[in-house]
């Protein structure tokens, strides 16, 4: 297997697993059956650390938990378990250097969205109910 089509492998891995808070270049590297040096390097590659691949994609499937009408109703620290952070404090200060803004200022922004286009079109408020 030649170096790009691993890097493409270790990202599939990241996308479908970074709601695992224990996914590690180790973790990784077993599936692929290569070492974690390995993992590291071909990701450098990418200008990227592995921990910021792992962090942009746990970022981004908080914020899409945030957007979801079905996920409302649900505490901030579920969602940022079920995205792959094991600690809240650090999933808020990353949330908000990333994003400039609280998750549940995101959330309350998405949910003020969606009730405006309510009060506008009932068809909407079927849609996200």
């Amino acid at each position: 297997m030649d170096r790009k089509t691993r890097r493409a492998a270790i990202l599939r891995i990241i996308e479908s697993r970074s709601g695992d808070p224990k996914l590690s270049a180790a973790a990784i590297a077993a599936l692929l059956g290569i070492t974690p040096r390995y993992v590291h390097l071909l990701l450098e590659e990418t200008g990227w650390s592995l921990s910021h691949h792992v962090l942009e994609r746990r970022l981004g499937r908080a914020t899409g938990l945030l957007l979801d009408p079905r996920w409302r109703d649900r505490k901030i620290a579920d969602i940022a378990i079920e995205a792959g952070f094991s600690d809240l404090s650090y999933f808020n200060r990353a949330f908000r250097r990333r994003y400039g803004a609280t998750p549940s200022a995101i959330r309350d922004a998405a949910t003020a969205a969606a009730s405006a286009r309510c009060a506008a079109s009932v068809d909407s408020c079927s849609d996200s109910a």
